[in-house]
Formats: structure tokens, C-alpha cells, sequence
């Protein structure tokens, strides 16, 4: 019997995704383990492995597909001894979304009877029902149980049909985001206007449409969502950051070959050890209350190709330099190529956004919720200032912006944290003690 190969959920968020590329062609065998093609999510190009075995019978989905559906069949595989040629691959299509969401929805409400029998009619349309026994994994059981999910009506991704983990998982889910809609039916997603140009004003050979790939969405729809729902504001401030750049010198001379510390690289441990010194700005909001987070993971904002992404630095405040200067070199040069793991770019609890290489002296960004807030700095530049003595002298001076999420910081909050970073930022010895 052939075995189905779905598209898998590469991402807690992602709900489709673009075969980039097939790493197999018709007649391969395949093993558990083995690549078997590139997907391009929302965020990043990923290879995946395929958990059955067999001998690749058909790619059902073209290379460059866009808006696949998660759980869609993408390719077949034959078992093994099985004659590729009496498989009835028409009979294997690709769902729509509207039939998945439809089985998630009926098997929600089953899933609210714990005690459904299972009838001779069920049993004909499933076919991996024998008797009344349901051909289930004993791990997919378990989470069932614990997720309080009934296993009639799910179907299964795995093997010959069978109900494996991934399975359980998206009902639950998908049970849970329909509660949370039947609650809120209007969301602020739903309520922004589809962009579309009117060509009695820009006539149709006027212009060059370039399609949006899943960043640019992903990105646009986060951020007006940001911009929406988040109620903000900015607080600005002036660091002097001489005895840094010359601190950084020193610091270079004594790295290991092959690692350079930059300006970047001190401002994220700089923003770190703040953060740990006032916790209360560590903090993301949540309708069940203020989330106050342990560690100081900071995203720093990486331009791509269409969009940005946010690599995350875990713990900055327990890393050497050297370490986060390293770190930071291979998160962002994967990010370019959108080689990121969703666990690198997901869980940070600030943002660190920074365009004084491109000569910006100052500006604000939009908010990366769920994080509480967003730095952002501008280039330094030579000015005169006035010294504790009263004399005018030459300063090298960067401006930073600090955007707050007013519902967990408020303006003294920020403030003090802000007083925390120039401390470190211009005595950055003390972060080494």
C-alpha cells in the first residue's frame, strides 16, 4: 500500500509554505532520515527529512509551488515490492484548505463527546479504523489523552493512515484557535484594507508587479498588526561612546584569530546586562498578565532580500563578547541565505535594530511583539559638548531610540533603563568584570 508524504509544519505559526525544491526525483529509494526536498516557509528555506521509507512513486507538487497547505500530500511513496505502476494516483490529490479546516472542525466537536462509538459508517470512511480499534501511534495516544483529543475523525499523516504525534497536535491546535475565534470574531488582522493599485491611476504598463514571497507577507502583516494593537512610544537619548570604540580596539587585539568584535556586538551584551538590571523592561504582555522573562534574549534585526529577520542571541547576559561576536556572524549570514532554524528567530524578549552603518543618526521601530520593546540606534558622529569642567570639546556621540510597549513600560521604566544601558555603553569594562 503506497504511503503519502504531507507537507510538514516547520513552524508553531506556519500554516503553508513553498516547495522550493525536490532533493528526490521518481524511482529514488528513500530511507527515514533522508532529505527529501527544500521548503521555503514564512521566515526561512528549510530541508526536511522523510520519516517513512519506500520508493519515491511521484511528486505530486511542482518545485517553486507557492501557498501549499500544511498536511497537503506532496509526493507518494511506494512499499517496498510494490508495482509503481497499478498505484491509483488519481484517487490522491491534494486537500484544500477549506476541507482541512472543515476536519479540524468536525473533529473539534467530536472531540467535546468523549464517549463517540464508533459505527459501521465511520469505520467505511476511515480506513485506518479496524474493528473498533483506531490505528494510532502510542505517543499520538498519549498526547491525545492529555490534550483531552478524541482520535475519531483525525486524519492521519502517517503510514498506511496511522495518527502519529504531529497529528494530534494540529486538532488540538486547531481547537484552540477556533475557541479563541468563536470569542472574538473580528480581529484587527481582518479589519486592514486589501492593497490594490487602481489603474485609472497608475495604468497598467506603468509600473512592474514583483510578487510578495512569504517574508515580505509575513513581515508587512506583523508589523501593521504592531502598529495597530500595541500602544507605544519612543524615548530617546544621547551615549558618548568614545572609550567604547576604544575599548573595542584593545578588546581586538586580544580575540582569537578570525574574531572581530564590532560596535554591535557590545551594544548586545550592553542591552543584556541592562535588561537584567532592570527586569520590570524584561517583560511581554499577555491577556493573562505581564510575562517577566529570566534570561536576556535579544533579536537583532538582520536585513534580507525582501525583508528583515530577527536572529536571537539566548542569554546574551552570560556570553563572552568574543562568543556573541561569533554567534552573531553565523545567525545573520544564515538569515541572508534563509537558513534559520525556527528556534533561532522565535523567543527573544527585546529587539535591537541598528542602521548607523548606512549613516542614519536617528529614528524609531515599530515594536516585535510579543516583546515589550525595541532599541534603535543611529550612527556615531563627531560633536561639540560641553565637558563636567564646562569646556567644549569633541565627542563622538550615537543617538538611541528606545520604543516601550506602554501596557507593560511605563516612561519611568524605560527611562531608567535607558540610564542603565549608557552606563555600560560608556564604561563597557564593567560588563567584563
Amino acid at each position: 500500500m503506497p504511503t503519502i508524504v504531507t507537507m510538514p509544519a516547520l513552524s508553531p505559526t506556519m500554516e503553508e509554505g513553498t516547495l522550493s525544491k525536490w532533493l528526490v526525483k521518481k524511482g529514488d529509494a528513500v530511507t527515514s532520515g533522508d532529505l527529501i526536498a527544500e521548503i521555503e516557509t514564512d521566515k526561512a528555506t528549510m530541508e526536511v527529512e522523510s520519516i517513512d521509507e519506500g520508493t519515491v512513486a511521484k511528486l505530486l507538487v511542482s518545485e517553486g509551488t507557492q501557498n501549499v497547505p500544511v498536511n497537503s500530500v506532496i509526493a507518494v511513496l511506494a512499499d517496498e515490492g510494490e508495482d509503481i505502476g497499478s498505484i491509483d494516483f488519481a484517487s490522491i490529490t491534494l486537500p484544500a484548505q477549506t476541507d482541512k479546516v472543515q476536519s479540524s472542525v468536525q473533529s473539534n466537536q467530536a472531540n467535546q463527546n468523549s464517549s463517540v462509538k464508533l459505527t459501521d459508517q465511520t469505520i467505511a470512511k476511515n480506513p485506518r479504523l479496524q474493528g473498533d480499534r483506531i490505528k494510532a501511534s502510542p505517543l499520538a495516544k498519549r498526547v491525545a489523552r492529555e490534550q483531552n483529543v478524541n482520535l475519531v475523525g483525525i486524519d492521519g499523516s502517517g503510514p498506511n493512515g496511522r495518527i502519529i504525534k504531529k497529528d494530534v497536535e494540529r486538532v488540538a491546535r486547531s481547537s484552540r484557535q477556533a475557541d479563541i475565534s468563536a470569542e472574538t470574531p473580528e480581529t484587527p488582522e481582518t479589519l486592514i484594507a486589501p492593497q490594490i493599485l487602481d489603474d485609472r491611476v497608475y495604468p497598467l504598463d506603468s509600473y512592474t508587479l514583483e510578487p510578495l514571497d512569504g517574508v515580505r507577507k509575513t513581515v508587512a502583516k506583523r508589523l501593521a498588526l504592531s502598529f495597530m494593537q500595541v500602544p507605544h512610544f519612543p524615548l530617546s537619548i544621547d551615549l558618548q561612546i568614545d572609550h567604547l570604540l576604544s575599548v573595542r580596539q584593545d578588546l581586538n587585539k586580544a580575540t582569537p584569530e578570525g574574531v572581530k568584535i564590532s560596535v554591535n556586538d557590545i551594544l548586545i551584551k550592553a542591552c543584556a546586562h541592562a535588561l537584567m538590571d532592570e527586569p520590570d523592561c524584561n517583560a511581554s504582555y499577555t491577556d493573562n498578565g505581564i510575562a517577566y522573562h529570566k534570561s536576556a534574549n535579544v533579536s537583532v534585526a538582520v536585513a534580507i532580500p525582501g525583508g528583515l529577520m530577527t536572529p536571537v542571541i539566548f542569554e546574551a547576559q552570560n556570553k563572552k563578547l568574543s562568543q556573541i561576536s561569533t554567534e552573531m556572524k553565523d545567525l545573520a549570514e544564515r538569515a541572508k541565505n534563509r537558513r534559520l532554524k525556527p528556534q533561532e528567530y522565535m523567543g527573544g524578549t527585546f529587539s535591537l535594530s541598528n542602521l548607523g552603518m548606512y549613516g542614519i543618526k536617528n529614528f524609531g521601530s515599530i515594536i516585535n511583539p510579543p516583546e515589550g520593546m525595541i532599541l534603535s540606534v543611529g550612527a556615531g558622529e563627531k560633536r561639540p559638548i560641553f565637558n563636567t569642567d564646562g569646556e567644549l570639546i569633541e565627542a563622538t556621540i550615537m543617538s538611541v531610540t528606545l520604543t516601550c510597549d506602554h501596557r507593560v513600560i511605563g516612561g519611568a521604566e524605560g527611562a531608567k533603563w535607558l540610564q542603565a544601558l549608557k552606563r555600560y555603553v560608556e564604561r563597557p569594562e564593567i560588563m567584563l568584570l
